[in-house]
């Protein structure tokens, strides 16, 4: 292949790469609103027991406003046995690390209320 062959070859591979790269970074706010959405949705069972109020109440603790990574890693926590609470355990049984990372979206998004 001539020089100007592999030059033509490695332009389009690069706008190629380019344009995936265009697309990503418009569907990623895209994707973050949904996992905002799946997680209102699949905060109905949280709720239950953690308030929308961001108060603790009972000795279950508030869940309003954490760090997305650390709301994650205490649910995996909870899916490990590490932590020890049969409720926690099952509900996180049920969740696809898509589905925390959504209600960690959803609830991380969240201000405590005055």
């Amino acid at each position: 292949m001539s020089r100007s062959g592999r030059q033509e070859r490695y332009l389009r591979a690069a706008a190629g790469l380019a344009l995936c790269a265009a697309l990503f970074a418009i569907a990623a706010p895209a994707r973050a609103a949904a996992d905002k959405a799946l997680g209102e949705y699949l905060a109905s069972e949280c709720t239950s027991c953690h308030q929308l109020s961001g108060r603790s109440t009972g000795g279950i603790p508030a869940i309003i406003g954490w760090p997305e990574p650390q709301f994650v890693a205490v649910l995996e926590s909870y899916g490990r046995k590490e932590r020890d609470n049969q409720v926690m355990q099952a509900i996180v049984a049920r969740l696809s690390h898509d589905d925390m990372a959504a209600l960690a979206a959803y609830f991380g998004a969240l201000k405590p209320k005055p």
